[in-house]
Formats: structure tokens, C-alpha cells, sequence
């Protein structure tokens, strides 16, 4: 294994190059990198573990691509699709085949909101909750390391189980989020996997040579028997996908179950959440258990279907009375949520039934915002009498008024030891494959962890972009955006007067323009409040005209190489001259295509 910085797809396509013949693809926002990835990966002499490239065939649409996933499959090839939303709500009617005829593909999905009142292009649980009943088994990553190790997993557990698995983690926060992970190499997979499974599969394929019959239609008389036969494939699964997760475990020395707690031995009051929430509750567990005297936990789900009724039931520490279920979906007209009813009839007629109060509440919906202030608040709301239930947190809702006041600024400890930066800049100007860059610099230097984090307007190009880059001693785990940030660069002038960008910058902190004004200029071009707020603060206030630099150079709109500059130079994290000579070295990586005289 060696330390690296990559974003969740490029983590997961790793892992789906290693395991798969055949990738059949339609690219969609966010996932859409991964086939282009690994497309790259093959002209470059990449090969998986049966020797060769993947086959990576883009298809006319999503539909196409999940019939011709399933085509391969049947045909013996060992198959893999990318996809999300509305892409993957096209696949739904293969699924129902593909889980019906046992046959381990799997899919990774960067799940994304579904088109409803309008389209979203971000991230929440929408569309994998609509395929609950296809007979998918849902496997569910929290962080960028996790979606490396779980995609290995997914693989392991659809050979060996001789079933279908819908490998999730958060569209944007984790798709493309960059962490600095440790990457599993291939020849460290290659013992894991259960080949004579693999041959088995293969023999079973479609061919000329040993037909066999599918497809066919049957009648009531054995339709149901035959439905209900498949019981035990599923049943058997929880205990192949925990052999796969110890096998992983084995070899990187990061461990995994089914379900994982993590919290105080006597919690009373406990969250359940999944993927990239349960980190941010992880985290915000820790600071209220420590600082302010709480006795908290959270239950992070990995293995969604088959839910493992067993292994939750044990997690709970004897103590919990009251359990708060995170569903980053809306099923209209229900009850509850998806995960909620499902923990509801995991302890449904139990011992513990009557002594542990549920309540279920949304969050997240089209990536808004999740962080720790709004964990304490449904850790508060969950100690009165009397909580809400079903309800809302990181909106104000006006309407039907079950949204929970969010009243705490919480700096974790996790916050607080690392280096912390924002970057407001416009589409295209370079900002954000600049940040990649430093990301990476800065992420694969010994002893430095990085994460960097992209979020913009659905104009992409052209609209605002908004980076944040985190950077530490150990690795980062916080997976909501910055609220205390050491550095903010402000990449477009008239920003200033659109964003509130000094909100969240800490006292003493470093604020870069770009701008043509002369300090003259200044009193009259920034608004009052941010003149009061550089004051107030003690900021260290930069200005640089990187757009007349980027001009004499060449390099038209893209600013992102005096900006980079100016980064590394400022906060000094490597030492500059090491920094630079890195840069450099990124900048002929990037630009060599475009010929010497560019670079």
C-alpha cells in the first residue's frame, strides 16, 4: 500500500478496474469521471487481475448500459457500471434480472438527489433508496479511504455470494472529495479473492457449446416457490460480506462490521446514520462526550440490504434510551424514512422495544449542509420530553415548522489541528484544478494529510466555485465545510460584494484578493463591513492583480498558477522553494500535452 490523495471515484474505480472484465457506462454528474479514468488507466498499460485492461463500452444512455451489463454478466465476464440519479432510476428494470438471476455485479453509485420539484445535481439518498426491493444487496461508504476498501469489499462479496452489490457513498462530499488514503495495491487484492468462485461463474455463463434455459415466463403454480428460493443467497450474505470485510481488515489494518458504534460505553442517547454523516457525528461525539459531559454514540451502517437486523440489535449499548435515525431521503406520505422504519422493526418486539424511544428526522437533501452544530441540536432535541419526530435539521422550515434550531458555532478538536482554507472563485478561472493541485503537493508529502472539497453553482462554468482545503498531521476526517478557516482567497474582485466570505475566517487569519485596485482603491471598493470586519479581526490583508499576471503570460482567464503561487508562498506549509519545484513539476504533468513552449 502506498499514501496517495484521491477523490472517492478515482478510489472506487480503482478497485472496479482490479475486479471487472467489462464496464459498461453512461457518465452523469458526479460519477461521470470514472469511466474516463479508467480508460486512461488501460491505454496507459494498466491491467486488472486477469491480465488485461477493463473494457470500458459507453453506451447511448444509462438504460443501454445496464442491459448491457447484465448481457455481459450472463456471458461470464465479471461486470461493473458507474452511476447516479435519474441513471440509475433507468436501471431499476435490469436490477430486478440481474439480482433474479444471481449474477455478482456491481455497481457504484455516487448517489445524487432524483428530479422532483426540480433537478439537483447534488448529493443525497434518493435514488439508492429506490431500489431497496430490487434484490440489490447495498453496501455503503462514509469516507473516501472507506469507499477504496468497501468498493474491495463489494467485489469480494458479490463473487463469493453469487449476488448483486449497489456499492454507495455521498455524490460530492465523497465522489469528489481528494483525501490523502492509503491505496490497496493490486497484487494485494489478488489473494483475497475467491477464484474457484470466479471459475464457477464462468462455467455457468450463456454458451453455445452447454445451453441452458432463462428468461422463460412461469405461471402461478411455481412462480412464488421459486421467487422465495433465493432466501437462503441472501440470508447466508451478512456473514460473507463480514468474512470480505475481515479479509480486508487483514491486510490494511483498517477493521469493519456490518454495522460499527463508536461512543460512550453508557450512552443514553444515540444517532444512526449512514455514510459520510456518521463521520460527522463520530466527530461531534467526541467533542460533546468530552467537553460538555454528554454520553452519545453513533451506529454507522455499512450493509444496508440485507439489514443486519443481529449485528444492530448488539451494537446498542444496554444504556440508550432514546435512538434519533438519520435519513437523507423523503419518501412523501410516509411515516418515516427508509433506515428508520427499518431500525424500527429491527428492535420491533423486542425486549428492548418499550424501553427505547425512536424518532426519525431528514437532513442533507441536495448536499445542504450537515456539520457539528447541527449534530449537538438533534442530540439536544432527542433529551426533551417531548421531541419532534419526524424532523428536519440544516433548513428553516416555515411551512410545516419541523425544523430544529440550531443556535451552537462547535469547533471540534478535529478542527482545530488543521490548517484550514477557502477559495471563492468563477468556473473555468482554474481555481479548482489549482487546488487539486496544491492538494496534491501538499497530500502526498510525508507526514501531511490533505482534503480538499469542491462545491458550485449547477452553471459549472461560468457560475461561482467555492474550494475548501484542509490540512493536518493526521488524517482528515471532517466531511462538512469549513467554519473556521485560517486562509480565504477571494479569486474574482466583485465577489466582495456578493459573498459573505469573512464570516468564517478565524481572528488573525490570511485574506488574499485578487484585484487591479490600488490601496487607494480600496476604501472606496470594499463594502464597510468588510473594511470593519479586516479591522476587528487583525486579518492579513493580500492583494495580488493575478488576472494582469495570467494575461502577460499567456495563459488567458486562468489564474490559477499565480493563485497557487501565492498560496504556497503565504502559508508556508512545505517550504517554498520544495513547494515551487513540486509545482513546477505538476504544471509539465498537466500542460505537457499542449507542447513544451506552453509549460
Amino acid at each position: 500500500m502506498k499514501k496517495q490523495i484521491l477523490d472517492g471515484c478515482t478510489a472506487a474505480a480503482h478497485v472496479a478496474f482490479a475486479l471487472s472484465d467489462v464496464a459498461t457506462i453512461y457518465p452523469i454528474t458526479p460519477i461521470a469521471s470514472m469511466g474516463e479514468t479508467a480508460q486512461k488507466w488501460g491505454l496507459a498499460g494498466r491491467r486488472n487481475l486477469m491480465g488485461q485492461a477493463l473494457e470500458v463500452k459507453e453506451l447511448e444512455s444509462e438504460l443501454g448500459a445496464a442491459g448491457a451489463v447484465h448481457g455481459a454478466a450472463a456471458a461470464g465476464a465479471l461486470a461493473t457500471t458507474f452511476t447516479a440519479s435519474q441513471g440509475l432510476m433507468l436501471m431499476i428494470p435490469n436490477m430486478y434480472k440481474i439480482s433474479g438471476e444471481l449474477l455478482p455485479v456491481v455497481f457504484h453509485v455516487g448517489c445524487r438527489s432524483l428530479a422532483t420539484h426540480a433537478l439537483s445535481i447534488f448529493g443525497d439518498h434518493q435514488d439508492v433508496m429506490a431500489c431497496r426491493a430490487t434484490g440489490f444487496t447495498m453496501l455503503a461508504s462514509a469516507s473516501v479511504q472507506e469507499t477504496m476498501d468497501l468498493a474491495l469489499v463489494a467485489h469480494l462479496a458479490a463473487i463469493e455470494g453469487s449476488l448483486p452489490v449497489l456499492h454507495f457513498f455521498d455524490g460530492w462530499r465523497t465522489s469528489s472529495e481528494m483525501d490523502t488514503i492509503d491505496v490497496i495495491d493490486y497484487e494485494d487484492m489478488r489473494p483475497l479473492v475467491n477464484w474457484d468462485k470466479v471459475n464457477e461463474f464462468r462455467r455457468k455463463a450463456m454458451n453455445p457449446e452447454h445451453p441452458g434455459q432463462r428468461g422463460s415466463a412461469q405461471n402461478p403454480d411455481v412462480y412464488f416457490q421459486n421467487r422465495e428460493a433465493s432466501n437462503r443467497f441472501y440470508d447466508a450474505f451478512p456473514a460473507i460480506v463480514q468474512s470480505c470485510m475481515d479479509k480486508v481488515a487483514n491486510l490494511t489494518g483498517r477493521s469493519y462490521h456490518l454495522v460499527d458504534y463508536y461512543g460512550a460505553p453508557d450512552a443514553d442517547r444515540v444517532i444512526v446514520a449512514i455514510e459520510s454523516a456518521a463521520e460527522v457525528v463520530s466527530e461531534t461525539v467526541d467533542y460533546l462526550n468530552r467537553e460538555k459531559g454528554y454520553k452519545t454514540g453513533v451506529i454507522k451502517i455499512h450493509l444496508y440490504r440485507p439489514f443486519p437486523v443481529e449485528a444492530f440489535r448488539k451494537s446498542l449499548p444496554d444504556s440508550v434510551k432514546t435512538i434519533a435515525v438519520l435519513d437523507r431521503t423523503k419518501e412523501p406520505g410516509a411515516q418515516h424514512e427508509p433506515l428508520c422504519e427499518d431500525v424500527m422493526s429491527a428492535l420491533y418486539n423486542t425486549s428492548r422495544s418499550s424501553d427505547i424511544r425512536i424518532i426519525g428526522g431528514r437532513y442533507g437533501l441536495s448536499s445542504k449542509e450537515f456539520d457539528p452544530a447541527m449534530v449537538k441540536a438533534v442530540f439536544d432535541e432527542m433529551a426533551k420530553d417531548n421531541p419532534k419526530n419526524p424532523f428536519t435539521v440544516g433548513i428553516n422550515d416555515d411551512v410545516t415548522n419541523l425544523s430544529l434550531d440550531v443556535t451552537d458555532n462547535i469547533e471540534t478538536d478535529v478542527a482545530s489541528q488543521t490548517f484550514q482554507s477557502i477559495l471563492y472563485a468563477i468556473g473555468n478561472d482554474g481555481t479548482v484544478g489549482g487546488t487539486k493541485q496544491v492538494a496534491e503537493i501538499i497530500g502526498n508529502s510525508p507526514g501531511l494529510y490533505a482534503q480538499a472539497y469542491f462545491s458550485y453553482s449547477a452553471k459549472k462554468s461560468g457560475g461561482y466555485t467555492i474550494s475548501q482545503l484542509r490540512i493536518g498531521r493526521q488524517p482528515v476526517i471532517s466531511a462538512y465545510g469549513i467554519n473556521g478557516a485560517d486562509y480565504v482567497g477571494c479569486h474574482k474582485a466583485s465577489y466582495v460584494n456578493r459573498f459573505s466570505m469573512l464570516d468564517k475566517i478565524k481572528e488573525g487569519g490570511t485574506f488574499v484578493l485578487n484585484s487591479p485596485w490600488t490601496p487607494k482603491q480600496m476604501c472606496e471598493r470594499l463594502p464597510l463591513d468588510m473594511r470593519r470586519t479586516i479591522a476587528e479581526k487583525k486579518l492579513k490583508f493580500y492583494n495580488i492583480d493575478a488576472d494582469s499576471i495570467a494575461a502577460q503570460c499567456g495563459l488567458g482567464t486562468r489564474i490559477n498558477m499565480p493563485m497557487q503561487t501565492v498560496f504556497l508562498y503565504l502559508t508556508n506549509i512545505i517550504l517554498f522553494d520544495e513547494s515551487l519545484g513540486a509545482l513546477k513539476e505538476q504544471i509539465k504533468k498537466t500542460y505537457i500535452h499542449e507542447g513544451g513552449d506552453v509549460v
